[in-house]
């Protein structure tokens, strides 16, 4: 039990546990100090001594954010001592010296600390008649934030936060006294993913964001709560809008799922909601195969007779419905229903590369709650696998970061690349491309059946290993992506079995665990359960599939041989997304109906039959889980674009034209119907054991060619690229990484490549350039390539089971295929 120490403050006795901060404690007892630098995240530094308080036996008064609570310690705060009232006041009145009263123009009017206090505590007239000082404003610091210095308070939460959060020390005050500023180096813009916290951490209008600025009144909004749909996350959103229009969207406090923050995707990644091509009535193609607009009645009876005829030419087998990562939790049920119950298929799946031994992992986490963000925190040791976590997953990644720097958390990165945990990896095991399996069976310290990476010394393995083994507590992380690396994941979850310490699958996308919670993969069933085992499920719905179907890769190579006739998309874009894009397009054209329902123009619904528009997150209400598996719902906010219906509702009435009948009415019916048969089975406890069975390192598959093709190719995500929710969002995508590809130190000087020059990387499907960044983060003989359209169709065509073969050499000129940053970037299941 922690020791705790007794405090009275303004008459009130209080025990608070040993070290609270004397502002913290007043908060408990309902009590509001003014301030201006202290947040509850930040550490406390006293620089805009605002929350003075007397202290009983003390000659002068102190700052209340930066004093610990002592046994016997008495305050009076401004509500009962003159000294302390007399000193805010004093300390205001400098503060006001120089702000300018453009509280009409400013952005943070309405909702300014500043202006509150002011008329609570300011003076009533200035006695400063000098003439305030001025800057050029506004300075961009970035694509999404605006800096106006007079306005700055100089309390360094922005610097602070850059400095403590989120590790981007790009923002800092310069200069001394009166000339003191918050200001970027003028050879380092301000890159950073999570820079919008800065805005609305900032008690003054100082700094304001591109994209809302001289938008709205606080005093004109409506607020809503909101889940973000950007990644697997989950972060609270406070969202406002005005007049049926969102205005802004600001980190909500959840302190159990991303505290107070969020990335800067999922803050001004909304203006795809309004966009001017958002799809708002069904549309079918006509006998001149041109497409026109329909009505709702017209349009599910044309998908429903073209699903009819696939139906009657081959049975279930002869349609296949695929999803990607957008979907709701009531969308991702009600489509695993459609599918199963509706049209006898088993042939779904919401994974665009999948891999047969995903399907043991995802049925053992599926229902249930992985190890949650306190466990992250809180854990000794962390082994990270196929998972980039500031690009991937950055609410994830502030956690590490923030146990790293309080704790000295023991990160532990395994593959070629450490990416964005470079700053934080305690150690790195680099391994070659696919060959991650081998490196975690040494950890586990099984025997690897092959080489256990790319020749790293015993001596790290060993002190890893005893790292593992001496961990009370203890996490593997494995990303979806570790499902391309031959064994991977079960040696991920074999690593945690053996050592005793928790196991999480890591998805990218907002609706990936939802899918896998409601079944959407051939053989699986909601919560985890398989085909031939259904339990409950069969119980709820009038039939199953008699066998499992096929996945993403076999139902697009069937629908391009003929087999399959009818092909469903619901939100996703297999001609941009997929990894063989040459064979998604062919079988789009090959079958004969496609059916696409989404929210904006695609590439793949450009080939639709009969194109069904969803309703966006923001305008209905549904549920969408973190990663970890924690459900968490969202209110509408907006009115639906144009004609657009729910994901549930569109299959709802489909299933209706189709003849079967649900008995649904709304999405708390879905809801009712889901959650019990999404829960974990029961004695699910043991399914990630299980599933990992007595596990050993798959042999090393055969090298092919390796004198011709002496690369392999690794493909990872960018946080901001180009899928279809950041449609609109230009300011946010200035600020994307450039698209480069990452090799090793070595093997950029052994082909005479120096950092920025671009390079042609020549694979099995074709060519690709790039400019070249050299760095001693990534394995000899592999190169980290973004995910593009324009990568995949480079590299497809190569042998499954392992990474793509390339070659590189110098590219002559300037780059032809993927050049700035952001242009022809994917953004997998965001469509």
């Amino acid at each position: 039990m922690s020791q705790t120490v007794r405090v009275t403050i303004d008459g009130i006795e209080l025990d608070v546990p040993a070290g609270t901060l004397v502002i913290r404690a007043a908060e408990k007892l309902g009590i509001t100090i003014p301030r201006f630098c202290d947040h509850p995240l930040l550490d406390p530094v006293g620089a805009c001594r605002q929350c003075l308080v007397e202290v009983e036996g003390q000659a002068k008064p102190f700052t209340s954010c930066t004093t610990t609570c002592t046994d016997g310690m008495v305050v009076k705060t401004h509500l009962t001592s003159d000294i302390a009232r007399e000193g805010q006041e004093g300390q205001l009145e400098f503060l006001l010296i120089n702000h300018p009263l453009d509280c009409p123009q400013c952005d943070k009017g309405g909702e300014c600390p500043l202006q509150d206090q002011t008329l609570a505590h300011g003076p009533s007239d200035s006695r400063f008649v000098d003439q305030k000082r001025r800057f050029i404003k506004p300075i961009p610091i970035s694509a999404s934030v605006a800096l106006d210095r007079e306005r700055c308070v100089l309390c360094a939460r922005c610097t602070r936060f850059s400095d403590q959060i989120s590790g981007d020390r790009f923002i800092e005050l310069f200069e001394r006294g009166a000339l003191e500023q918050v200001a970027i180096y003028e050879d380092e813009p301000y890159h950073s993913y999570f820079s919008g916290n800065v805005v609305q951490i900032c008690p003054v209008g100082a700094l304001t964001s591109t994209s809302y600025r001289f938008g709205a009144r606080p005093f004109d909004l409506r607020s809503h709560d909101g889940i973000c749909n950007q990644c697997s996350a989950g972060c609270n959103l406070r969202v406002d809008e005005r007049r049926g229009q969102v205005q802004r969207q600001l980190a909500r406090t959840n302190t159990s799922v991303n505290e107070m923050w969020n990335c800067d995707k999922g803050r001004y990644g909304y203006e795809f909601v309004a966009h001017p091509e958002r799809l708002q009535a069904p549309a079918v193609r006509n006998e001149l195969g041109n497409r026109e607009q329909v009505s709702w009645t017209v349009a599910l009876r044309r998908a429903a007779d073209g699903l009819r005829a696939a139906l009657d030419h081959g049975g279930p087998q002869a349609v296949g419905v695929l999803t990607g990562g957008r979907l709701a939790d009531e969308d991702a049920y009600a489509l695993g229903r459609f599918a199963r119950d509706a049209l006898g298929t088993d042939n779904i799946d919401f994974r665009l590369r999948p891999r047969a031994e995903e399907l043991p992992i995802l049925s053992a986490v599926a229902g249930t709650v992985s190890p949650t963000y306190a466990d992250v925190e809180n854990a000794d040791v962390v082994v990270i696998a196929g998972l980039d976590t500031r690009e991937e997953v950055p609410i994830l990644h502030l956690r590490l970061r923030k146990a790293w720097r309080r704790s000295g958390q023991k990160v532990v990165v395994v593959g070629p690349a450490l990416g964005g945990l470079e700053e934080i990896a305690w150690r790195w095991i680099p391994t070659a491309a696919g060959a991650e399996a081998a490196a975690l069976a040494e950890l586990a310290g099984g025997e690897a059946a092959g080489p256990a990476g790319n020749g790293e010394a015993p001596q790290l393995l060993d002190e890893v290993i005893a790292a593992l083994v001496t961990a009370e507590a203890g996490l593997v992380l494995a990303g979806e992506r570790l499902a391309a690396s031959p064994g991977g994941l079960a040696a991920a979850a074999a690593l945690a079995r053996r050592r005793d310490h928790g196991f999480a699958w890591v998805p990218r996308r907002s609706g990936a665990r939802g899918a896998v919670d409601a079944g959407l993969a051939p053989g699986l069933l909601p919560g985890g359960r398989r085909l031939d085992d259904p339990g409950p499920v069969a119980e709820s719905w009038s039939r199953l599939p008699e066998a499992a179907g096929l996945d993403a890769r076999g139902i697009l190579d069937a629908a391009a041989a003929g087999t399959i006739k009818a092909l469903y998309l619901v939100g996703v874009d297999p001609a941009a997304d997929f990894e063989d894009p040459a064979l998604a397009q062919a079988a789009l054209e090959a079958v004969d109906t496609l059916i696409v329902q989404d929210l904006l123009p695609t590439r793949t619904s450009a080939a639709a039959d009969v194109v069904l528009p969803a309703a966006a997150p923001h305008e209905r209400v549904g549920s969408f889980p973190t990663g970890e598996g924690r459900r968490q719902p969202f209110t509408q906010a907006v009115p639906a674009a144009g004609l657009a219906q729910e994901d549930w509702d569109i299959l709802r009435q489909l299933a209706q034209a189709l003849g079967a009948d649900f008995g649904w009415e709304t999405a708390a019916d879905v809801r009712r119907e889901a959650a019990p048969l999404m829960e974990a089975a029961d004695g699910a406890e043991g399914r990630v054991e299980a599933s990992t069975g007595q596990w050993s390192a798959p042999a090393p598959a055969a090298a092919r060619g390796d004198q011709d093709w002496p690369f392999a190719a690794v493909t990872v995500p960018r946080l901001i690229g180009e899928g279809t929710t950041l449609a609109g969002a230009d300011e946010l995508k200035r600020t994307a990484r450039p698209l480069d590809a990452e090799i090793n130190d070595a093997d950029a000087q052994r082909l005479g490549i120096a950092p920025g020059e671009p390079i042609a990387i020549t694979g099995p499907g074709g060519r690709v350039e790039l400019p070249a960044q050299p760095t001693s983060a990534v394995a000899g003989g592999c190169v980290i390539l973004p995910e593009t359209a324009a990568v995949a169709a480079a590299l497809a065509g190569g042998p499954e089971g392992g990474p793509a073969r390339v070659r590189i050499e110098a590219a002559a000129g300037e780059l032809a295929s993927v050049g700035a940053a952001g242009e022809d970037q994917r953004d997998e299941g965001d469509s």
